[in-house]
């Protein structure tokens, strides 16, 4: 009998702490979104107000594309839907003002694989962010459904 009061107390106790825990901790979505998303909303004020000297332009989203191809869809996938780095047609990045996005290029994000582009001229980085911008968020569908279609 006493070892069983014993079992039940410590069943109680492990019960107690694990509900203790699970308030402390943010939900798995929540901190899957902080890890991968979190870093945008890092950009100092002075950052994000900054605008895009090629907002709409049609020639620096074309020119943002080739960069894009050349130096970011290794990681973030042809289509920007993600592979070994986010999408960049999530909404959190869609949504992200293009002075952010451009913080986030300019300092990267290297304890999570992020080059630093600083080295590459401003123009083109507002290029790139011009391009990033012109693609929208991601159509309904999973970035892995589109990227399994032929």
């Amino acid at each position: 009998m006493k070892a069983c009061v014993t079992a039940f107390c410590v069943c109680v106790t492990l019960i107690a702490c694990a509900a203790l825990a699970s308030q402390d901790a943010p939900p798995a979505a929540k901190r899957d979104k902080e890890s991968v998303y979190g870093e945008i909303d890092k950009a100092p004020e002075k950052a994000r107000a900054k605008r895009n000297p090629f907002e709409r332009n049609a020639e620096a989203v074309a020119a943002g594309k080739i960069l894009f191809e050349q130096r970011c869809a290794e990681c973030h996938g042809e289509a920007a839907l993600g592979g070994k780095a986010p999408s960049l047609r999530a909404v959190e990045v869609q949504g992200a003002s293009p002075g952010a996005i451009f913080w986030i290029l300019t300092n990267g994000v290297v304890r999570r694989g992020m080059p630093v582009w600083s080295k590459l001229p401003e123009p083109q980085r507002w290029q790139l962010v011009t391009y990033v911008k012109s693609l929208g968020t991601a159509p309904s569908e999973t970035a892995d459904d589109l990227t399994k279609k032929p």
